[in-house]
């Protein structure tokens, strides 16, 4: 059976797009590589798909796309470059200019080259500088209302273990079986400090001796509270 003949106008499916792309790219290179080689010729074909990728064939494969340009101009006298070459001077023409301009511009928020400025002129360059410095100021006072509410939380978080310590402070406190002692010192201390390391807070906690079920003897057992 015979295809249908293919109207010729833009696919709008992309991936179908894509994928005829590349199938009839193929093709048109191998038709350019048997034409070289049948007829002796020199190709070059450069292609820039919908996706902003370049493809490059040129036949014979020692020969470059650049060197069949040089040729062409040759041939034709023709200069490929000079109207692309102007055109990159009138570029770099006009970036040097608002380089210039910017540079300009910067002296004179600085507070130099203020000479050749009239009145109207300095009157714009002040109102740029009062809405800079607002807008600078706004900046600065939330940086400075951020790290007040940062340290207003460490605050918060230290009153909240302090309340906390002190609360199992209090309920140890009220356990009769339960003493603050200093560790191997006077037993009547709070506060104890250890051979090394930070002061602690130590709780004892008496209990009868099993060994001798008279009471005789007790054993004592020390718990860290801090």
């Amino acid at each position: 059976m015979a295809r249908g003949k293919i109207q010729i106008r833009k696919i709008e499916n992309p991936t179908n797009r894509q994928v005829t792309y590349s199938k009839r790219r193929n093709g048109l290179f191998k038709k350019a590589g048997e034409l070289a080689v049948l007829c002796d010729a020199r190709v070059s074909i450069v292609m820039l798909s919908g996706t902003n990728k370049i493809h490059e064939f040129h036949c014979p494969e020692h020969i470059s796309t650049k060197q069949l340009f040089d040729h062409y101009q040759q041939t034709t006298g023709i200069d490929l470059w000079s109207s692309h070459y102007e055109k990159m001077q009138e570029e770099l023409r006009k970036r040097k200019e608002i380089n210039k301009n910017l540079h300009r511009e910067i002296r004179q928020r600085m507070g130099d080259s203020l000479t050749e400025l009239d009145l109207d002129e300095l009157q714009t360059l002040e109102q740029d500088m009062e809405k800079s410095l607002e807008v600078i100021r706004c900046r600065k006072y939330k940086v400075i209302t951020n790290q007040i509410e940062t340290c207003r939380k460490k605050v918060r978080n230290g009153e909240e273990v302090h309340r906390t310590l002190l609360l199992e402070f209090e309920t140890r406190e009220e356990d009769p079986h339960y003493g603050l002692v200093d560790n191997g010192g006077d037993y009547d201390s709070v506060i104890g400090f250890t051979n090394e390391g930070p002061p602690r807070m130590l709780a004892l906690r008496l209990q009868p001796n099993h060994h001798n079920l008279t009471g005789a003897g007790s054993s004592l057992t020390t718990y860290a509270l801090l």
